[in-house]
């Protein structure tokens, strides 16, 4: 048996290792410490393995560290997009966004889309194929230890519908969450969705306290948001919302909506106004996010003053509104800029 390493949580590693090889939790943790904690391919060099010589050579070549290969790296500032190949060839973006005490990396996927928003690069590639667990939980490993990033924060707001690939990004999950491991706390990890019901419905009996759940929402009536998204016409607002009502939060937590303003088609008075109606009563805090030029799409991105007007109508209704003016655009790494054609 194989194993694919970054695929594995410490409790299914420990069971394979009693159940294959006579050993257990101790040899197990060391070689998570070493893979996950300091990317040592080189294991079988620590003392856990060179007190069992008989094990590690036994071991050599049946641990495998998969994370993809880094083709080109982009930086704007401390921000880094990195491109990596998987063993198919086809490619996938990550970004490494600067906070002010620590990195948060923003993670694909899948390769490619389903969902083909309109104002979206990703979107524009259809659908390649979902990655595999250590395919997500690779560009952690490359973002530490290939690019050597500190990173504490994950956002699930890369190339795909996360939801779409449900089972390998809870997988994923339960991988980077490990403490002897890549040590994600489930609150430092949020996950978007375009509104894939099923996928909200499903995460609801997950009870996973502490993973956010950010809604990409766009518009504040069905017209606009089908026009934006397809995903609406299957799943409109009201289906979305009532899938949010039943969803059980932690106390004190909220949703996150994202909302791309775009230059004439959703940022009048009228939309704000609809918008903080759709969102009360949810516990919401609002992203308000400047629409990124895109070669070949008509749309156009709203100024500052613009910007502001539109949070200060929808703070005036009682909405928490963060308002971001995307970073890494010169660098194709803005909100839907990511997008690879291979």
């Amino acid at each position: 048996m194989m194993i694919d390493i970054l695929e594995f949580t410490l409790e299914r590693l420990t069971q394979t290792f009693e159940k294959d090889f006579g050993k257990g939790r101790f040899h197990a943790q060391a070689l998570f410490r070493d893979i996950f904690k300091q990317g040592n391919v080189n294991f079988l060099t620590s003392p856990e393995f060179l007190d069992s010589p008989r094990f590690a050579r036994i071991l050599k070549g049946k641990v495998s560290v998969n994370p993809g290969v880094v083709v080109n790296t982009f930086d704007e500032g401390e921000l880094t997009k990195f491109i990596t190949r998987l063993s198919d060839g086809l490619e996938i973006e990550s970004v490494v966004i600067p906070m002010t005490r620590h990195n948060t990396l923003c993670i694909s996927s899948q390769v490619g889309c389903k969902m083909g928003c309109k104002f979206c690069e990703t979107g524009r590639m259809g659908f390649k194929r979902n990655l595999s667990i250590s395919e997500i939980t690779g560009q952690i490993y490359n973002g530490r230890h290939y690019l050597k990033k500190d990173i504490k924060n994950i956002v699930f707001m890369g190339m795909g519908e996360p939801l779409d690939n449900f089972d390998n990004v809870m997988g994923a999950i339960q991988v980077m969450n490990q403490q002897q491991g890549f040590d994600i706390a489930l609150r430092h990890m949020t996950l978007s969705t375009a509104g894939f019901v099923p996928g909200i419905e499903r995460l609801a009996k997950m009870k996973m306290p502490g993973l956010r759940l950010a809604i990409s929402i766009n518009a504040p009536d069905d017209k606009i948001r089908s026009s934006l998204m397809p995903i609406n016409k299957v799943f409109p607002l009201a289906a979305l919302k009532k899938s949010l009502v039943d969803f059980s939060l932690p106390k004190r937590g909220i949703f996150l909506f994202e909302y791309i303003l775009i230059k004439g088609l959703n940022d009048s008075p009228a939309h704000a106004a609809m918008l903080a109606d759709y969102i009360h009563p949810l516990p919401a805090r609002l992203n308000l996010i400047a629409y990124n030029k895109i070669i070949g799409l008509d749309y156009e991105n709203p100024c500052d003053d613009e910007m502001y007007t539109f949070a200060d109508l929808l703070s005036a209704k009682g909405i928490m509104v963060i308002k971001r003016w995307s970073r890494g655009r010169s660098v194709a790494a803005g909100c839907g800029q990511l997008g690879t054609h291979t």
